[in-house]
Formats: C-alpha cells, sequence, structure tokens
C-alpha cells in the first residue's frame, strides 16, 4: 500500500484537501493526516501545535476555536495556486476517502480528543477498516483499542541505530509495548530498522508499516523487507 504522507505533500500543502485530493489522483492506496482537538471541541488537521510553520501566522491550536484557525490561509505559502487553502476538520478530510481505500489518522494531541474522534469516525460513511489510527502515544491507542476494537492502531516508533548496531529502542521493548496496548501493528521510521529487526517483530503477528520515504530504491528495498504500507510525500513517484 501507498500512503500518501499528509496527502502529496511535496506538490501540495500539507494536511489541506488540495493536498488530500492530489494524492487521490496520484493513486494512493490511503492518505495519511495529522489531527488535534482545537478549543471549541472540533477536530482540526493540522501537524504543528501553532501556525506558524503552514500560515506565517501563530496560532496556538489548542487555544483557538475551529473559526479562528480556518480564518487562515495555509496554502498561499506554496504559491498563487493554493492560495486560500484552509485547515480542513477532520469530516471533510474522511469525506474523501473512496471505497474501498483508507485513511490513517495520526493523533497530536492526547485522550480528550477520542470521545470526538470516535463519534465523527461513526457518522462517516467510513467502514472499521477504513480508518486506521496512529500515533506515537502507546497509552492513547491502548484506550482507542479499548473504545474501538474493530479498527487497527498502529505504534508509531522512531528506530535508531547506534554505531556499535544497537536498536533504539531494542525489540524487546517494542514487543513489549505492542502487546501491552494491544495494537495491531508498528509503523517506523526507514533509516534504523533492518531485516532481523522486521522479522521478530513479523514472527510475533504484528504488522510492519514504514514512513516516510520519497525515494524509490529505498521504497523497494522496505517493500522487499516486508513493509505492509510504505508512506511518502510523492505518492505518484513510489507508487509507479
Amino acid at each position: 500500500m501507498i500512503v500518501a504522507h499528509r496527502g502529496a505533500s511535496r506538490d501540495a500543502p500539507e494536511n489541506t484537501l488540495a493536498s488530500f485530493t492530489l494524492g487521490w489522483r496520484e493513486g494512493a492506496d490511503a492518505i495519511e493526516g495529522d489531527f488535534r482537538l482545537t478549543k471549541d471541541g472540533r477536530i482540526a488537521c493540522i501537524h504543528d501545535p501553532d501556525t506558524q510553520r503552514v500560515a506565517g501566522e501563530r496560532l496556538i491550536v489548542a487555544e483557538s476555536t475551529l473559526a479562528e484557525l480556518r480564518s487562515l490561509d495555509v496554502g498561499a505559502c506554496r504559491g498563487d495556486e493554493y492560495r486560500g487553502c484552509l485547515i480542513p476538520t477532520l469530516a471533510q478530510v474522511l469525506a474523501t476517502v473512496p471505497e474501498q481505500k483508507k485513511i490513517y489518522v495520526e493523533i497530536k494531541c492526547g485522550n480528550e480528543i477520542i470521545p470526538k474522534l470516535l463519534d465523527e469516525i461513526k457518522e462517516s460513511r467510513l467502514t472499521p477498516d477504513q480508518a486506521v489510527f496512529i500515533s506515537f502515544n502507546a497509552q492513547l491507542l491502548k484506550e482507542i483499542k479499548r473504545q474501538a476494537p474493530k479498527h487497527k492502531v498502529f505504534w508509531l516508533v522512531d528506530i535508531r541505530k547506534d554505531k556499535a548496531g544497537h536498536l533504539s529502542p531494542p525489540p524487546g521493548t517494542v514487543l513489549a509495548t505492542l502487546n501491552r496496548i494491544h495494537a495491531d501493528g508498528l509503523s517506523t521510521s526507514a533509516g534504523g530498522v533492518d531485516k532481523g529487526f522486521v522479522d521478530q517483530i513479523v514472527a510475533e503477528g504484528y504488522e510492519w508499516h514504514v514512513w516516510t520515504v520519497d525515494d524509490p530504491k529505498t521504497a523497494k528495498r522496505m517493500a522487499e523487507m516486508g513493509a505492509r504500507s510504505i508512506t511518502t510525500n510523492v505518492p505518484g513517484i513510489i507508487g509507479k
């Protein structure tokens, strides 16, 4: 599976409807978006805790209403073609997902988002199989899996390898956490992983996924190692 990271975010403003739509046009099997809860209890699609990087003006997401956040232009920084792009809601992003395709919902805040998040997923036309929850926060994923067991959850981990070849976190620690939170899979950075690590994860019954890969040669190597999905900023290139 090819997953469009924040949409086709090399060529369109990340986490916007324009970027997600481009990802679908380029043949992505899934999109990945980042979501945070606003001051007024809405769910906005934005990676950072504030809007400075994407809008050139700083509003803190958790301290702002959705209307305030959507008053900012998050496309102008990418040129006139995307001027006027706004921060979308979760519901708007879910509505772009075609039948038989998926969305990876990355949760960038805490457990306070869970009730609203699960309600909006239920209200959408998506099946449980189409919406996958991902996060670096293992405890949050455990709670989501408890409340929504039909949905898959993947724990995000940035695997690093030191000069001696030791992985951090080590495979034993990773497996213990996956078991404790009842995860369905592990999603890692590409740089530190090796075939031995992947084989240990898969042998215990977990899926392995990888992010963020924009080089076709690396993508091919990750697929050969057993990646179930590859998240990329350039789905039109990696998917070929």
